[in-house]
């Protein structure tokens, strides 16, 4: 997670963290998948342009279906004490919205959700309530009421078969129990392109009012700028081999996000004197600085009269961040995630075994 700005006091940055699907309840963690008991057409249903509020949409909400995603769905099994960023958040939520596409399912999910998320946005795909709703207690309510008829667990069943078995479809609410041991792996078929139903940028594109808003401000104070994400924190730690030998996931990373080499990789994308937005879970105070001698920087920290009334955890700050990074004339990635992306190192994001030994120099390197 891109984190520019120092926390506050002395609190832990940790600490600043909010859940992402963290509900009212202690018991409601999680997402619920709404549906209409007939199947309409994709490219009808979700074309409606101004979807109403949950509770006005009938009179008791038991007209339609509903798809429980799973509780726990934000730090799932093993990965409880040690959640990572929003990104891998996002792709349980994208995960979730995409059943709700296929199946075609309107959705219901936290309160703590409209904080980052413009409810009213996403539903222009896909049809959000939140789950502390009167809807949500009459659904519950009558799933208990129903029995074997309200409520049917389908823990690791396609989402094909949900959709195709007579068994599901009549069934008022489906557990779909998220997996256990990451966020995402219901959605395993996301490597065929083809069954893909929301791009990556579908989500950073809807971040709530206030945050549009606020980034919106710090846009137009830059003006024409370009902006860089360098994550380093914890992606650049090392360990020790049996040999005593340091070694890392990333060997390039910590010397390519340094300000030298950063200077030297952008400098034939963005020219000097051009404006340089920074965003960084960098802590060291004035570690850009050496890039001030080629371009004019500026943070988040630039900007605390705007985002210091809005921005309580870490989670809105990336939120806001991306939405900068998108009005910037060059962008600059830390890894490369697409062929035409430009990033400050070409080591792979996604390496989970071959430990290497860092490398710091230049040596054998192209200028």
């Amino acid at each position: 997670m891109a984190i520019s700005r120092f926390p506050r006091g002395k609190e832990k940055p940790r600490s600043l963290i909010v859940p992402l699907l963290f509900a009212i309840s202690a018991a409601a963690l999680a997402l619920l998948w709404v549906a209409f008991y007939s199947a309409v057409p994709a490219s009808l249903f979700f074309s409606i342009a101004s979807p109403r509020a949950a509770d006005e949409e009938g009179p008791t909400g038991l007209e339609r279906k509903y798809l429980y995603w799973g509780n726990r769905i934000d730090c799932p099994g093993k990965h409880c004490n040690s959640c990572a960023g929003l990104g891998h958040q996002e792709s349980s939520l994208r995960c979730a919205l995409e059943e709700a596409l296929f199946l075609h399912r309107w959705a219901a999910s936290s309160c703590a959700m409209d904080s980052l998320y413009d409810l009213s946005l996403i539903s222009s795909k896909v049809t959000v309530i939140l789950d502390n709703s009167k809807m949500w207690s009459r659904i519950v309510s009558a799933g208990v009421k129903l029995g074997s008829k309200g409520v049917a667990h389908v823990e690791g069943v396609s989402r094909v078969d949900l959709k195709e078995n007579s068994q599901y479809f009549n069934v008022l609410l489906i557990n779909r129990t998220a997996s256990p041991l990451s966020w995402f792996m219901e959605c395993k078929e996301r490597t065929n392109h083809s069954s893909v139903l929301l791009p990556h940028s579908f989500l950073p594109m809807m971040a709530a009012r206030r945050l549009r808003d606020a980034a919106d401000k710090i846009k137009n104070i830059l003006g024409d700028y370009d902006a860089i994400h360098v994550r380093r924190g914890d992606i650049i730690k090392t360990r020790k081999d049996r040999f005593g030998v340091e070694r890392s996931l990333h060997p390039h990373l910590d010397r390519d996000t340094r300000p030298e080499f950063i200077q030297r990789r952008i400098a034939k994308w963005i020219p000097p004197g051009r404006t340089l937005y920074i965003a960084s879970n960098e802590r060291s105070p004035g570690f850009f600085s050496p890039l001030s001698s080629s371009y004019r920087l500026a943070y988040s920290s630039n900007f605390s009269d705007i985002l210091d009334p809005l921005v309580d955890n870490n989670y809105q700050l990336f939120m806001l961040e991306r939405l900068i990074w998108a009005g910037a004339r060059t962008f600059v990635k830390t890894y490369k995630e697409n062929e035409n992306d430009l990033s400050l190192t070409d080591d792979p994001k996604k390496n989970t075994k071959n430990w290497q030994i860092p490398v710091y120099t230049i040596d054998g390197e192209e200028s």
